[in-house]
């Protein structure tokens, strides 16, 4: 198979660019070196953070496969350049925290850096204008989101990713704080897609709590691409 090139710009979020191939099941996402913070109005540039999103993701998503979770990955293009399936996307982000930080200290009044045991699940409708309001099953239902099985699937393999990844990152000296997830349907099956990088989700030395994540740039602590870096070099992501 020929390698796949970019036709048109499908979609650009904050950090990625989505592009149409001559595939029509495959897509190309673009991680660009952009980095926003608070729904977009603090917005910086930041040297090598695309290449080692695109890495990390791809690392991530080839070690969930291993274990029998269903991803849109397909292969690495460039060193920022992934190829993807084609995903008919839930407009669902959801939401697994290990400990209490961040915006649940907030609405909740709760401890910051808490254990939550057992861990917490949410879901948010991806909606940046709404600034991405939580909603239950019933709003997913009624507004038809999401069927009651995909709701049922995306909880498990959320939980599931959860386990598979907490492991991983104790085993290399970090805790996993919180994240989010989203899925698609590609054919009827209901596929992870998006991406899984220090940007979407919190990680912490497990010994210091240092902040290892996208914490690093809303909080003005400066090091981001270097944490992300760490990160990487921690859990073995080849080529950072």
């Amino acid at each position: 198979m020929q390698p796949l090139s970019r036709l048109e710009k499908l979609y650009e979020g904050k950090a990625k660019s989505v592009y149409t191939t001559a595939d029509p099941e495959r897509l190309i996402l673009h991680f660009r070196n952009d980095t926003s913070a608070f729904d977009g109005l603090r917005i910086e540039q930041l040297a090598r953070k695309g290449r080692v999103n695109n890495l990390f993701n791809d690392f991530i998503m080839r070690k969930l496969e291993e274990q029998g979770v269903a991803t849109q990955r397909v292969a690495l293009l460039s060193d920022e350049e992934s190829v993807v399936k084609r995903l008919e996307m839930i407009p669902i982000e959801c939401v697994v925290r290990n400990i209490a930080t961040g915006s649940l200290v907030k609405r909740l009044g709760v401890t910051d850096g808490m254990d939550l045991i057992p861990p917490t699940f949410e879901f948010f409708l991806k909606n940046d204008a709404l600034h991405d309001p939580m909603v239950n099953d019933y709003h997913i239902r009624s507004f038809g989101w999401a069927s009651d099985s995909e709701i049922a699937a995306m909880k498990e393999t959320s939980l599931r990713i959860n386990t598979i990844l907490s492991k991983r990152f104790k085993e290399a000296g970090m805790l996993l704080v919180d994240y989010k997830l989203e899925f698609g349907r590609f054919h009827g099956e209901l596929l992870l897609g998006d991406e899984f990088s220090p940007d979407g989700c919190r990680l912490w030395d497990i010994d210091t709590r240092k902040k290892l994540d996208k914490d690093r740039f809303r909080q003005g602590l400066g090091g981001v691409v270097e944490a992300y870096e760490e990160v990487a070099h921690r859990l073995g992501v080849p080529n950072i």
